[in-house]
């Protein structure tokens, strides 16, 4: 009786379920992990995205992406290119071509930590977490959330491309390094020794 209650109350907070976006306004998309490390309040809030009352808004580029990451741009100059590159790059935040940004600061690891145990704490109070994250569609949007950032990711990488075999300049095709990456040399060993002469 009492889990038909518990699951008839989650499901009506599933109805009044609301999107969320990051506290700085940014249109970067981000995962339930990221949120809760965001700040005090993102790690307050854990248990309403374990219970799938807070979900992320995915960005709509990422919906198209996730359709097909290969579609070929009707017109594909450079400026089409670009127009096509920058929303991905809001959605996403930096490419790996891109300088890292800063803020990555021994003392930030340590704040997103100690917020990541906080939202741990705040979630363990939830019975039967992770069932309560199937049932409640929580689990299945995080891999939503997941899935749509690595289709733009794919799609970002693939209109780099189509800019670099146009010849157009960043943002429109990869930043490649001024030197080129050091060649790694393995040593290959016989796998069995070498018989000396004449045995």
């Amino acid at each position: 009786m009492r889990t038909a209650t518990v699951i008839g109350a989650l499901s009506l907070l599933l109805l009044g379920g609301c999107m969320t976006t990051r506290s700085d306004g940014s249109p970067r998309v981000q995962t339930s992990s990221e949120a809760n490390r965001e700040n005090i309040q993102g790690a307050v809030k854990a248990p309403l995205r374990d219970v799938n009352v807070l979900r992320t808004k995915i960005p709509e580029v990422l919906l198209l992406a996730m359709a097909d990451p290969y579609a070929r741009p009707r017109r594909l100059s450079c400026r089409d290119v670009t127009a096509l590159l920058l929303p991905l790059e809001d959605a996403l935040g930096p490419d790996l071509d891109q300088p890292p940004p800063e803020g990555d600061s021994l003392s930030e690891q340590g704040r997103e930590g100690a917020l990541g145990m906080m939202a741990g704490a705040a979630s363990d109070m939830i019975p039967f977490r992770s069932w309560v994250r199937k049932l409640t569609g929580a689990e299945r949007h995080d891999r939503l959330v997941q899935q749509a950032i690595m289709a733009g990711m794919v799609r970002r990488g693939y209109l780099k491309g189509l800019g670099e075999s146009k010849g157009c300049k960043p943002p429109a095709t990869p930043m490649h390094k001024a030197e080129p990456p050091p060649v790694v040399r393995q040593e290959i060993r016989p796998r069995y020794p070498a018989r000396p002469p004449g045995s």
